[in-house]
């Protein structure tokens, strides 16, 4: 296929202030970094549900446990339990206060990506129907039965009241969450912008995905030349995207760059050529005015089902040098679905910050149509730029650059 050439503006840089992530691995940024190290996957045999799906599940210890303050007791959920779980990791609360104490309540925006929202909770409330075919009183809850539950949540929880947005585009979901905030912000309609999403495991999901024969009963694969499915996950992560501060250190991070495209080819299979995802990670390059060849490392979406891992890693093998470190991370946490773009754009952040370059956790053999870019094994090096994929069913591709102030 040849080259298409996008001629983009480059934006300005936004500055990522604050980041955290909440998976199967742990909470926050410190064993999130001890599992890439070390190549430990949070996978376990599933124990979801009365009637558990034989396969492999990236869940987050605790969330049964939670209980949330009684002023916010209406919101209590599996999905807003663990946003508020992930909330309270690496000083983001304290980080945003800061925020919201500089630019006012009302210039903070709230952008979150969401694939299933709160729907676990009502599946359970249909279980729960009284003689009348009614949701039981205690499940007569707007704010919880609606795709908006988590926005509306973490916007009371974080006291912000600037523009607040729901994104629900598959597993792109909160991937596109970076590119909605520069746009609000180049505008003038917002300061800075809180981004990120959450997704949590229940039976449309599960059973869901096991209905289109993309669940494996073994843990994930991607890349592999025996790939056989897909392993579900649970995540929330959260970042604090602001203009580039005067004075800021040289070594802070970046948005650099975004691509998004809709090629429409399939409900669930991505297009043959990979249309649709070269498109948005040519975006991401040009705004971020960066060649292929400057990209130290790859966040992957390699999800180990056989098209999507078929179609990426052709477009890699193609597009990129030899010498690019690429991997997948769904083998630590599993498919978090429209949380898999903010985990790995934090997993991104993190090669950046500490230079790690993660390996692909699961894989044994990679399949031999893909390129030398993907790697099995964790290195270290220098990562300057970073991009990170996310191409979701319906060809809802988004790609991102992030790099070091000093880099950029």
């Amino acid at each position: 296929m040849p080259t298409r050439f996008i001629v983009l503006s480059r934006i300005s840089p936004l500055q990522i202030s604050a980041y955290t992530a909440t998976s199967a691995v742990g909470v926050g940024k410190a064993p999130l970094a001890e599992a890439l190290e070390n190549s430990r996957s949070g996978l376990r045999a599933n124990d979801f549900g009365n009637a558990p799906l034989p396969t492999w599940i990236g869940r987050v210890d605790g969330l049964e446990d939670i209980r949330l303050p009684e002023a916010l007791a209406s919101w209590d959920c599996r999905n807003n339990r663990l946003a508020w779980l992930g909330l309270q990791a690496d000083g983001f609360l304290e980080a945003v206060a800061a925020a919201r104490e500089k630019y006012g309540a009302s210039r903070v925006a709230l952008i979150l990506g969401t694939s299933t929202a709160s729907i676990g909770e009502t599946e359970l409330a249909y279980t729960q129907l009284d003689e009348n075919g009614m949701f039981q009183p205690a499940q007569r809850r707007a704010e919880v039965h609606t795709p908006h539950s988590l926005a509306m949540f973490v916007q009371q929880v974080l006291g912000l009241e600037g523009p607040s947005e729901t994104i629900s585009t598959a597993c792109s979901s909160s991937a596109k969450v970076f590119a909605s905030a520069e746009r609000l912000i180049r505008l003038g309609l917002a300061d800075a912008a809180v981004v990120g999403g959450a997704d949590t495991l229940c039976g449309s999901v599960l059973f869901g995905f096991n209905s289109l024969e993309l669940v494996s009963k073994e843990p994930c694969r991607p890349f592999d030349a025996g790939r056989n499915g897909i392993s579900l996950g649970e995540a929330a992560g959260f970042a604090l995207v602001e203009r580039v501060q005067t004075g800021a250190a040289a070594s802070a991070l970046h948005l650099l760059g975004y691509g998004e495209a809709s090629d429409a080819h399939h409900m669930s299979t991505p297009h043959p050529e990979g249309l649709g995802a070269e498109r948005a990670l040519d975006e991401a390059l040009a705004r971020a005015g960066l060649a292929p060849e400057a990209i130290d490392y790859i966040n992957m979406h390699g999800t180990a089902s056989q098209k999507n891992d078929e179609v990426e890693g052709a477009l890699v093998a193609r597009r990129f040098p030899a010498t690019t470190h690429a991997s997948s991370t769904k083998g630590f946490m599993g498919h978090t679905l429209g949380a898999a773009g903010i985990v790995e754009a934090v997993i991104s952040l993190l090669a950046i910050e500490r230079g790690l370059k993660p390996g692909t956790v699961g894989t044994r053999t990679i399949d031999e149509g893909f390129g030398p870019q993907i790697r099995l094994a964790p290195a270290h090096g220098e990562v300057r730029y970073a991009l990170s994929n996310s191409f979701g069913f319906g060809g809802n591709n988004c790609s991102l650059v992030f790099g070091k102030a000093e880099a950029a």
